[in-house]
């Protein structure tokens, strides 16, 4: 029997979860450094947050993945606002390692493996698509290193046409292995949410899965 006061609650977090997202994307926009910058790094937030909620009904996503995807909504946001190159939270880390550059935008690689790989792991497990641990952990990979890689075709895209004007988005920092340190950090991201969250993700899928089939 579905537990219809469980899911009120849960529709209710959510709910304030998204206006408090809202509020700090309008926060995050007031005096960001650029302008341009920071509508492309929030354009992911924009375009999430109309499907997540367009498919909350039909297709409920796990409160680990929503928590994931809120996340890594404020890396962004942060990221945008500040531009990653600036983020206050990167020179603190910068000192606490000795770093000789801001090393904020690997917060954003890694988050950009970790929730694209919760997400697809839980598209392919409830669609049935894949059969096996072994094969759906390569494909989840498979999958993040794609998205990773189609990023930084954006990001040279952007390159090309701004110019100059394109180094607060690309934010490499005189690194000339930026974009190769940014899909290892995706990697990296990935290969965290398959082994530390696979068994919670694994026992809420089913926790949906029961109350779906019960409703």
């Amino acid at each position: 029997m579905p537990d219809h006061t469980s899911n009120q609650q849960r529709t209710k977090a959510l709910t304030f979860a998204s206006a408090l997202l809202i509020a700090l994307l309008v926060l995050s926009g007031l005096r960001p450094y650029d302008f341009a910058t920071w509508a492309l790094e929030v354009a992911p937030v924009v375009i999430a947050l109309p499907i997540l909620w367009a498919s909350y009904k039909r297709f409920p996503l796990t409160t680990l993945l929503y928590v994931g995807i809120f996340a890594h909504a404020l890396v962004l946001m942060l990221g945008g606002a500040y531009t990653y190159a600036r983020v206050p939270l990167g020179f603190q880390i910068q000192d606490w390692l000795e770093l000789q550059r801001n090393p904020y935008d690997k917060i954003g690689h890694f988050f950009q493996g970790l929730v694209p790989a919760l997400v697809a792991r839980e598209i392919l497990i409830r669609g049935q698509h894949v059969n096996g641990p072994k094969m759906l952990a390569f494909i989840v990979v498979c999958i993040v290193l794609a998205i990773s890689a189609t990023y930084e075709f954006v990001e040279w895209g952007v390159a090309l046409i701004a110019g100059q004007g394109a180094e607060e988005f690309l934010g490499t920092q005189g690194d000339p292995w930026d974009t190769q340190s940014d899909m290892f950090f995706a990697l990296i991201g990935a290969v965290t949410a398959l082994v530390l969250f696979s068994p919670l993700q694994d026992r809420q899928i089913q926790r949906l899965t029961n109350n779906n089939d019960a409703g």
